[in-house]
């Protein structure tokens, strides 16, 4: 298995920049405010030909602590701690990060200690040292009992792969096991407004707390990948922060969320989206949606809290569904209570398709047939007294699948005949819960060429006599 190095400290210290520097990605939110991460997030780091895992942690954020800071803030602190020793738990070597133009925090020397007893590698790596000589900034660290501080600066990368190399070397060598292809594991992004219970749906589908869950809209703040595996299969289960109205998003955090949100769907395979049947189906749940439609991500949706619905408030939100999110008609629709882990297991079923049909390959003879008989059964609409006459029909990629059309004025299809050819190729291969993009490929008219014209008969006559 690979080596996995969980980063702890203080808030603001550093963690997330230095994550993204050793996973050589964004995956972490950063930003220049304490207490961003709440949530462990797992990234793939290499050095060389050896492979290690890296866990980002929110560390200890004191500020929760303070007099006045309520229950739930106390509550959600715990759940912070909670995930930053299970993080440690997991570890294979740790990495305390402090911050060299602070000095030594109190906070610092209790992690410290902690981490000694953990009886664990630890490496302490002295963050934000650019323009200083590596002396003079890790000097009043060496009290913190953990061995030679290594000077980085993680926004530059300074001395980060020497730091990396040797909290490695602190390991035994590992061997890299077969890695599955990445396009035959499902992403699946799960998505939805605020508080709509998309922690807690992630926390029924994995079987354990694994995301921080709280009754304040807005508790998840980062996008949290998590690798699982279900029945040998292996999946990535992506959290996402809940996604408001532009009007009311009221901090910098959560112009961060959302945007993170936005890149987890992009780079989603499947999206699950989470609806809060009680509270019906908004504005923005249809915005969010449309937008992962744009994106041609398959879909499936759960309706959450469906526990708290009488059989006529049920009925209500089936009508609200479907006057609202028709453009989702093709999506798997299931109900379910997250608290409860009720019809939570179906997803995967459900996922399983969308992904499948998504990936499809489509035979060309069977697309053609299936065109042929779609435009002799319903014509398309004459424009500006011309009719489109569609052809043949051809794959030009997948998920979405992605089918391109040729013919004669086929560039003038209407949005509407779009969608319904759409429907046919679907109905035709028997695609459950992904979007078909048609693409219209028009012959070239050979009279409209630059310097081609065609002849008159007046021409032809005169070159006779």
């Amino acid at each position: 298995m690979k080596p996995v190095v969980a980063i702890v400290g203080r808030p603001n210290v550093g963690k997330s920049t230095l994550f993204n520097r050793l996973t050589r990605s964004r995956s972490a939110l950063v930003a220049d405010i304490p207490g961003l991460t709440r949530d462990r997030q797992y990234g793939d780091g290499r050095l060389g030909a050896r492979p290690y895992l890296v866990v980002d942690t929110g560390g200890l954020v004191e500020s929760l602590h303070a007099p006045g800071a309520g229950r739930a803030a106390a509550a959600l602190s715990d759940q912070i701690m909670s995930q930053t020793r299970q993080a440690l738990a997991e570890a294979d070597a740790v990495i305390l990060l402090v911050d060299a133009r602070a000095g030594v925090h109190p906070v610092d020397s209790l992690l410290a200690t902690d981490l000694r007893r953990l009886g664990k590698p630890v490496v302490l790596a002295v963050n934000k040292a650019e323009g200083v000589e590596p002396e003079v900034a890790a000097a009043e660290f060496h009290g913190l009992g953990l061995g030679p501080p290594q000077t980085i600066s993680a926004s530059h990368g300074d001395g980060v792969e020497p730091m990396i190399e040797r909290v490695l070397d602190l390991l035994p060598e590992a061997e890299l096991p077969e890695e599955v292809q990445q396009a035959d594991v499902p992403r699946i992004a799960v998505i939805g407004r605020p508080n709509a219970g998309k922690s807690t749906l992630v926390n029924a589908l994995l079987g354990e707390p694994r995301v921080l869950v709280g009754s304040e809209p807005g508790t998840t703040r980062d996008s949290i990948c998590v690798p699982l595996e279900r029945d040998g299969r292996p999946y990535v289960l992506i959290d996402t922060a809940g996604v408001r109205r532009r009007g009311r998003i009221e901090d910098a955090i959560e112009h961060y969320s959302v945007a993170k949100t936005l890149q987890a769907i992009d780079e989603a395979n499947v999206v699950i989206l989470v609806l809060d049947a009680d509270a019906g189906v908004a504005e923005q749940d249809a915005a969010i949606a449309g937008y992962a439609l744009e994106q041609g991500r398959a879909m499936v949706i759960a309706a959450n809290k469906w526990e708290l619905l009488d059989p006529g408030r049920r009925d209500w939100f089936r009508r609200e569904l479907e006057r609202k999110l028709p453009f989702l008609a093709f999506a798997k629709v299931h109900t379910i209570s997250a608290l409860e882990g009720k019809g939570v297991g179906e997803l995967f079923r459900s996922v399983d398709t969308a992904f499948a049909s998504a990936t499809q390959t489509l035979s060309t003879p069977k697309l053609t047939r299936a065109l042929q008989a779609a435009v002799q059964a319903n014509p398309p609409p004459l424009i500006r007294g011309r009719r489109p006459r569609p052809k043949y029909a051809h794959q030009g990629g997948r998920n979405p699948p992605r089918v391109i059309v040729h013919g004669n004025q086929v560039g003038a299809l209407s949005a509407s005949y779009r969608r319904y050819l759409s429907g046919v190729f679907r109905d035709a291969f028997r695609l459950v819960g992904t979007p078909v993009v048609i693409e219209c490929r028009q012959e070239s008219n050979p009279y409209k060429e630059p310097g081609r014209r065609k002849k008159t008969s007046r021409a032809r006559f005169k070159r006779k006599k």
